[in-house]
């Protein structure tokens, strides 16, 4: 679960209103990684900004993107091992590699932008869930 504070689901709100609530408008403008923190910066797919200034910067810590990262099995894939005494074999799932080192070596750009879009969709995904259940608690 990725940490949203007040400050920025008022942001995302704001930008979920202006388009529409169409979610497939929002796309990320650019993006950032410094080994501490994703960076994304959102804009509107009709309404492409002229600086990142502009656009809604969103900043998502390791730690969180790393749990991304595992929870949607990015890092690794499903496999086939041998047992090393018993000689049988058993699916699993095969690690490549830690989620950051794999993201930041490993992943190709297309992986790499299918781990950001993940990344965006859960956060707009958690962002309705949130406000639906507190409104449903009221």
């Amino acid at each position: 679960m990725i940490k949203i504070n007040q400050k920025l689901k008022d942001k995302l709100w704001w930008l979920v209103i202006s388009v529409d609530y169409d979610y497939s408008r929002i796309t990320i403008a650019d993006h950032d990684f410094n080994g501490d923190t994703l960076t994304l910066w959102l804009e509107d797919k009709h309404d492409f900004k002229n600086t990142l200034d502009e656009c809604l910067q969103v900043d998502i810590p390791a730690k969180q993107f790393i749990k991304l990262i595992k929870a949607e099995n990015f890092n690794s894939y499903e496999g086939s091992k041998i047992h090393p005494t018993k000689n049988y074999v058993y699916k699993t799932r095969i690690q490549i590699n830690e989620p950051l080192a794999w993201y930041q070596h490993d992943a190709t750009l297309t992986e790499q932008q299918w781990v950001r879009d993940a990344t965006l969709k859960y956060l707009l995904t958690q962002l309705v869930e949130t406000e639906t259940r507190a409104s449903d608690m009221v």
